[in-house]
């Protein structure tokens, strides 16, 4: 802890500049001495003084650059072998870059006597800077940068994990589009149905009485019926084509594979759980979950965030596997759909063509029959290449 003089002096930039009072520095610098604590975390959380000013009162006072912690930094993993977290805890310096065979070190007070000497003995490099940082900064590269073996840096790992999880999350509400789709699809399936079944009914009243009262109905359900069928058909044609048009189950599968990749780069679990299910793209795939989803006590303490920053990487690579599952049961469901509703009308229209024979309104037979055929034939190009993928879906072995 530097002296109440001292610790005054550092931060008296910020009276300069009006942001605090002198006797609220005087103040801040009593309750911190007091209660043993740095003046600077006393300033940060207990008066409006923001980081940036109190860097900027640090830098003016050492005469040198300033530096923020940023997990996002890459640290070279050189600069950190064979250092010491206590000493380095105990000096507040932490080496951070190195630019053009420079090493800068980030330091809580760089005019500390035998740092810059001892960061030379350490840390090899043809010239040494130091930059002032905040102590609690300093602290956050030690136990963000130290607590990995070399070449798994802890604080760009975590910023890598965030980035696979919003690479999953855009895949998920890519998918999401997909069954939205599909649910259209579904939905203007049924105006087809709707007047298609119009037409059957209008068909079967022409052949039971084709004069009198029920002609005329007839020809009115013919008329509600048609454009009813054109409005499902043209619409379902317009959403088959568009860009938003699902792409092949293989599509899927590989792209799901490809957004939950990320796990055999950051997680290294040995034993796991193993699970097997059917041997297909997607079965193998949620397989591989089981070996991820496994609860670890990090050690040290210091690593916990990272530990579970895994953990929701995991669980959001279980829920893209299910949203893939879910999106090929729907592509399934709609494939079923059509195959329903075309067998439905082409056994209607095959069927009054074998009971009434052949006759004027046999045309109308034959439409109900074709339509049925196409939509069976539709509804299998749905269904078949998606019937082998329909695994179980992944599921997490931790019991609660």
């Amino acid at each position: 802890m530097v002296t109440s003089e001292t610790a005054v002096r550092k931060f008296s930039l910020l009276a300069d500049k009006g942001i605090i009072s002198a006797a609220d520095l005087a103040a801040a610098e009593e309750s911190a001495s007091a209660r043993g604590l740095e003046l600077e975390d006393v300033l940060l959380r207990e008066y409006p003084v923001s980081r940036k000013d109190v860097l900027e009162a640090l830098s003016g006072h050492y005469h040198c650059p300033s530096i923020e912690y940023d997990e996002r930094l890459p640290v070279p993993p050189s600069l950190l072998e064979g250092l010491d977290p206590e000493r380095l805890v105990t000096g507040l310096w932490f080496p951070v870059i190195i630019e053009a065979a420079t090493v800068i070190i980030a330091a809580n007070n760089p005019s500390a006597p035998g740092l810059l000497e001892e960061a030379r003995r350490l840390i090899p490099g043809q010239r040494h800077e130091v930059w002032v940082a905040l102590a609690e900064d300093i602290q956050w590269f030690i136990q963000d940068f130290l607590n990995a073996r070399p070449g798994h840096i802890i604080g760009t790992e975590r910023t890598g994990l965030a980035y696979w999880r919003n690479t999953m999350a855009h895949w998920r509400t890519r998918l999401a589009c997909y069954r939205n789709d599909l649910g259209r699809v579904r939905t203007w399936l049924a105006f087809l149905r709707w007047g298609l079944g119009f037409i059957a009914l209008a068909d079967a009243l022409l052949h039971r009485q084709p004069y009198g009262l029920s002609r005329y109905a007839s020809f009115g359900m013919i008329g509600i019926g048609l454009p009813l069928a054109a409005a499902g058909l043209t619409r379902y044609l317009r959403i088959r084509r568009s860009r938003m048009s699902p792409p092949g189950h293989h599509t899927l599968v590989e792209v799901t594979a490809a957004t939950v990749q990320f796990l055999e780069d950051y997680h290294f679990i040995e034993d796991g759980f193993r699970q097997e299910t059917k041997k297909t793209m997607l079965g193998r795939l949620a397989d591989l979950l089981y070996g991820h989803s496994t609860i670890l006590c990090p050690v040290p303490a210091s690593r916990e965030r990272t530990q579970l920053a895994r953990e929701r990487n995991v669980l959001a690579a279980q829920r893209t596997v299910a949203a893939c599952y879910r999106t090929i049961y729907s592509r399934a469901r709609t494939g079923l759909a059509f195959i329903r509703t075309g067998v439905s009308f082409a056994g209607l229209g095959l069927g009054l063509m074998t009971f009434y024979g052949l006759g004027l309104i046999t045309a109308l037979d034959a439409v109900l029959a074709v339509a049925g055929l196409m939509m069976i034939a539709d509804g299998l190009l749905w269904y078949l290449p998606v019937r082998k993928e329909q695994a179980e879906i992944p599921r997490s072995p931790v019991k609660f």
